[in-house]
């Protein structure tokens, strides 16, 4: 019940964006892997998680007024050391306070930088005619260049999950091609039900997208993460 009123209590302040870090810690306690995520509301704070994670890492600003992170200057990447952690921090609150300085800044998380992995997404939409519905396909960039994608009513069996891969046109990358490692396709299974039965336990929720997540040989993680609740009527 807790999670539950997590959620509407955020439609009843009339928040529908969920930011990256809420996301990620949502989808974390529904058991869906996601990199490790952590909010720091100071430079300090920042430098010490930093330091706890293990360099290489990432920094976001954390604003459920920003969706566009990237675009307000608000994200860090493969950041190596604490004096780079400490200029990232200054620099992108700077960033984004001069691009949105009505903004509500609840922070700056930072993220342990992945291994690269192959990227796919897994998302999930309200049709209005269908109801929702779930989608996976090739993430990252490939998303919107090749359209790649999969399509299911929700709820999805375990069989509808593989189909979902299988049918892709880049079902081979996934596999194993040209001396790449196969991905964990049972993992990806268990993302794709595990989200499934999320959209029935919490019908409140209009859009979500792991995009990307990279799969690896032995795990899948979520990198990013995006959740929108429908409007509280």
């Amino acid at each position: 019940m807790k999670k539950v009123s997590f959620l509407d209590q955020l439609r009843k302040e009339g928040r529908t964006v969920l930011t990256e870090f809420e996301a990620k810690t949502f989808l974390k306690q529904e058991g869906i892997p996601v990199v490790e995520t952590r909010l720091a509301r100071t430079q300090k704070e920042a430098l010490s998680i930093g330091q706890r994670l293990g360099f290489p890492v990432a920094l976001k600003i954390s604003s459920p007024d920003i969706i566009h992170k990237s675009d307000a200057g608000g994200v860090r990447l493969s950041l190596h050391n604490g004096a780079e952690v400490k200029s990232a921090y200054q620099n992108i609150l700077k960033g984004v306070k001069a691009h949105y300085p009505w903004a509500t800044i609840q922070g700056i998380t930072v993220q342990k930088m992945a291994k690269p992995g192959t990227e796919v997404i897994v998302g999930t939409s309200k049709d209005p005619q269908f109801g929702p519905v779930i989608m996976f396909g090739l993430g990252g960039i490939f998303v919107e260049v090749l359209k790649d994608v999969s399509f299911r009513l929700i709820p999805v069996t375990r069989k509808d999950a593989r189909e979902m891969i299988e049918e892709i046109k880049g079902y081979p990358l996934l596999r194993g091609y040209r001396g790449k490692d196969p991905v964990d396709l049972s993992a990806l299974i268990e993302v794709i039900l595990k989200i499934s039965h999320l959209i029935e336990r919490y019908p409140g929720i209009k859009d979500l997208e792991l995009n990307p997540v990279f799969a690896y040989k032995e795990k899948v993680l979520g990198i990013d993460a995006r959740i929108i609740l429908e409007k509280n009527d």
